[in-house]
């Protein structure tokens, strides 16, 4: 295995390859990165054994002779990036050795045999469509902060992927606030599908869908997801448990309507937090006519009040909301107005962007 690459080529997937690799392992080969040299293209495998990414780049010159092998990931990594730019990296295999030279640096580095690396196996059950890589992305980006973190319900710890003919909608939910996005897109599928993505798979996928305007092609079985772009091949196991029937969870009975702008709901609300209580983070709503009061207090006895301009008509009403569910929902979600449909004081809250039906986003009600 013998072959020149220019750094830049190298460092894009091997950093994204490398970001899948978990710094502390088990197995040592865990630890490592695949290399795979076939004709002029060069394939950088890294999993966990949960999620596993493979990076293609074409070599602009043939290589002197292919083969394949396993080195320490972060290694080689940290060479890469203190490589100056613009420089070409000779690899090259000897024995149980892989030497880099560039310029005047040599490295030699340690092996494992490519044969041991774990591979994550598809299976042979999957269903595929085609999406716009932007728009999976669009997707993640607006549902992946509603996710679970190491929630006992190991089936909230990550996002619930809906297929349906015509259809991709994704939901995220930790039990105090859930988030719902849907695609409307020309889909084919065999039969409906859910399937759960764990939390690391959603986050790696974000960092992979650059290229929007390009298509991914998406596989999903009954224990694997995969993500076929022209760069990488992304592979992640599913979580096997039932999601809550998220349906239910949307407000039916609101009475109450309030419209405001965006920018300036969320601006009061980072600003009311700052007095909030730290561990708590709870903040008051009180709506009258045309005009939305918000105050947060905290232990120290320190208070802060902000009143917003809002189109609403309504019964007075006074209710208790997380304030940082409310600033990420509002961080997300697009359009310069927001609709906050209301029933109670005890009710959940419903956010949506009222010229759009593509997002959903309901936060549970605090007891202050």
């Amino acid at each position: 295995m013998k072959f020149v690459i220019s750094r830049e080529a190298l460092l894009k997937p091997l950093n994204l390859v490398a970001g899948v690799v978990e710094r502390r392992q088990t197995l040592a080969i865990l630890a490592n990165v695949q290399l795979v040299l076939e004709g002029q293209e060069l394939s950088l495998t890294g999993t966990d054994l949960e999620v596993e990414l493979i990076g293609r780049v074409a070599l602009t010159t043939p290589p002197d002779s292919e083969g394949e092998i396993t080195v320490p990931a972060r290694k080689l990594v940290d060479i890469c990036k203190s490589l100056p730019d613009g420089c070409d990296i000779e690899f090259a295999l000897d024995e149980n050795r892989l030497i880099l030279r560039s310029g005047r640096s040599r490295f030699t580095l340690s092996t494992l045999p490519a044969a041991d690396f774990p591979s994550v196996d598809q299976g042979d059950d999957a269903q595929s469509f085609s999406v716009k890589q932007g728009d999976v992305k669009r997707l993640i980006e607006k549902t992946a902060f509603a996710m679970a973190q190491q929630d006992v319900r190991y089936y909230l710890n990550g996002m619930l992927w809906e297929v349906s003919n015509n259809q991709l909608r994704m939901v995220a939910t930790d039990g105090h606030r859930l988030a719902m996005c849907t695609l409307a897109a020309e889909l084919s599928v065999e039969k409906d599908c859910q399937v759960i993505v764990p939390r690391k798979g959603v986050n790696e996928l974000a960092r992979l869908l650059m290229e929007e305007t390009q298509d991914a092609e998406i596989l999903v079985g009954s224990n694997h997801i995969r993500v076929v772009t022209q760069g990488f091949t992304f592979t992640s196991k599913l979580i096997d448990g039932k999601f809550p029937d998220y349906d239910r969870v949307l407000p039916r009975g609101s009475t109450k309507e309030v419209l405001g702008s965006r920018d300036a709901l969320k601006q009061a609300f980072a600003r009311t937090s700052i007095l909030s209580n730290e561990k708590y983070r709870g903040i008051r709503l009180q709506l009258t006519s045309g005009e939305l009061k918000i105050q947060a207090n905290n232990p120290e006895q320190e208070e802060a009040e902000e009143v917003v301009a809002v189109d609403y008509q309504g019964n007075d009403l006074e209710i208790g909301f997380n304030v940082s569910y409310l600033v990420d929902v509002l961080s997300v979600i697009g359009g310069d107005t927001v609709k906050l449909s209301l029933a109670d004081a005890n009710s959940s809250a419903l956010l949506e962007e009222p010229d759009s039906s593509e997002s959903a986003y309901v936060v549970m009600p605090m007891r202050l």
